[in-house]
């Protein structure tokens, strides 16, 4: 899936485990999740990609579902691993796992939860990892951005409506991204958010 060296996905990983080393707690769910938990199944099996310290997959958890993490950094899968524990959440199992060089299974997930990471060439595997019926929860950064929060690298930045094109063959549920419309001290800036339907 992946094209890089093994020395770069190395530093890749030291990059991440330096950031979540730092980190004073779990962050709490992205915004897409949060605003649609009335969305999530009754029960099933969900992904949470690229976790990270994992408030996406403790929310899930915490909801009633089996979580799976996974993240490249073995030091946000500990601390994941700690939280989880710490919060009794048994139905959660954090994996170090590099998703580009490994996705996820055809046909596995009821749910998949990406946040903030962005690599266009693993949507199509993301689709296929869904079972009929299952969502797609997405939220990252956008090119047309207020602020200077998130990568400097437009790679890793949508264009405009680029998040709806890359999950055109889904059932649209809910989106978002007002870019620089209007008055933009208010509202949701500088990322899209989508959470779209498997057919």
């Amino acid at each position: 899936m992946t094209s890089e060296s093994p020395d770069r996905r190395q530093a890749l990983r030291s990059k991440w485990d330096l950031r979540h080393a730092d980190a004073d707690k779990s962050p709490a769910a992205v915004e897409v999740l949060t605003r649609n938990l009335h969305l999530l199944p009754a029960e099933g099996l969900a992904l949470d990609l690229a976790c990270g310290l994992g408030g996406n997959a403790l929310t899930l958890a915490q909801q009633g579902l089996d979580v799976v993490a996974w993240d490249i950094s073995p030091v946000a899968i500990r601390r994941l691993t700690r939280y989880a524990a710490e919060a009794g959440l048994t139905n959660l199992n954090a994996e170090m796992r590099d998703v580009e060089a490994a996705p996820p299974p055809p046909r596995h997930f009821d749910l998949i939860i990406v946040s903030y990471y962005l690599e266009r060439g693993l949507i199509p595997s993301l689709i296929d990892a869904l079972r009929p019926g299952g969502l797609i929860y997405y939220q990252t950064f956008i090119k047309a951005a207020v602020t200077g929060i998130g990568p400097q690298n437009p790679a890793f930045r949508l264009d405009d409506n680029e998040l709806l094109r890359l999950f055109s063959g889904l059932k649209l549920r809910y989106y978002r991204e007002e870019n620089r419309l209007g008055e933009v001290t208010q509202g949701v800036r500088d990322v899209a958010m989508l959470v779209a339907e498997k057919r």
